[in-house]
């Protein structure tokens, strides 16, 4: 998501230097913190290290910029807090965790930026400057406008993201169902003991992890996107690619859900595995350009970029008066 910001910003005229991985593609001005992407690294360096170090980086060359804009969660802060130049952080998890209320609490003075509405329920009070939903570039995913085949499922294997329903919607839809998703480390577990035995049922399929240029297909394909959360999601970013292929959601009333997804035209919103799959015989009569046209109003790099803009134009404002 940083990427397609950055690539957005400069697009329409900004100067941006990005600070990431040496690895990147980028139209700004890179300054890489470490060689290529941490999880693709087999020496498995250590995150919080090189991340403290670039962060570091970062605030040494505060004076060159107009704004600082972070998306590393709140390790920047005391240095934000004594920066020269305005500081914008956008929050991209949970915020239900113990103990956040006593950080944001310390540092209310720092503007903070949701990607939806429904993820600063835990903290109303936070020194919320606005939110912002996600945006795609709009030639980024090819929309197919026939309905597809099979269900899909994209995310990575865990207990809040409910493959495990989205499995039993497939069974009991009779309607074959693909699993592209990671399984990172923690969830090895979880997969290998609860959801392994259930892929090898009928009309099931795991495709495990895929990449951006695979996505187009995988999602277009489809018949709709599962999206049976259990969690406060703070915005879902599978929902958008789904819409962008012209792929309906059905997706678990949750979190950030009823913000991305417009009832009856995008997907549907259910709050059962009953009423999703009731809702899948109902998705092939959806107008895929539709869904595609909520994607293009609503969740496009451009827009993304300039509600940004405009958000720093307020932060700035608001630090000089």
């Amino acid at each position: 998501m940083v990427s397609y910001l950055t690539e957005e910003l400069v697009r329409q005229g900004h100067r941006v230097t990005l600070f990431a991985s040496g690895d990147s593609t980028t139209s700004a001005t890179l300054v890489a913190g470490c060689e290529r992407a941490l999880r693709l690294d087999p020496r498995r360096p250590a995150p919080g290290a090189l991340h403290t170090a670039m962060i570091e980086d970062v605030f040494k060359q505060a004076p060159s910029f107009d704004i600082i804009h972070c998306h590393t969660d709140s390790l920047h802060f005391s240095l934000a807090r004594r920066c020269p130049v305005p500081v914008l952080t956008t929050l991209h998890g949970r915020l239900d965790l113990v103990g956040l209320d006593v950080l944001h609490q310390e540092f209310a003075e720092l503007p903070l930026v949701s990607i939806s509405d429904a993820q600063r329920a835990p903290l109303p009070w936070a020194s919320w400057a606005a939110t912002v939903h996600h945006g795609l570039p709009q030639s980024l995913h090819v929309p197919c406008y026939a309905p597809g085949s099979y269900l899909a499922f994209l995310g990575r294997i865990s207990p809040e993201k409910g493959v495990d329903r989205a499995i039993a919607i497939s069974q009991r839809s009779n309607v074959p169902l693909r699993i592209a998703a990671k399984v990172d480390d923690a969830d090895r577990e979880y997969f290998a003991t609860y959801i392994e035995p259930m892929v090898r049922r009928p009309l099931v399929q795991f495709v495990g992890e895929i990449d951006e240029s695979e996505k187009t297909a995988f999602l277009g394909g489809a018949l709709a996107l599962l999206f049976p959360i259990d969690w406060p999601e703070p915005f879902g970013l599978a929902m958008i690619e789904a819409m962008a292929c012209g792929t309906p959601v059905i997706a678990f009333s949750r979190g950030s859900v009823p913000e991305i997804i417009d009832h009856g035209v995008s997907g549907f919103i259910v709050t059962s595995v009953e009423e999703a799959i009731e809702h899948v015989a109902q998705a092939p009569y959806l107008d895929r350009r539709r869904c595609r046209a909520a994607f293009e109003q609503r969740f496009s790099a451009t827009r993304m970029a300039i509600n940004y803009c405009e958000v720093y134009e307020q932060v700035r404002r608001a630090r000089v008066s």
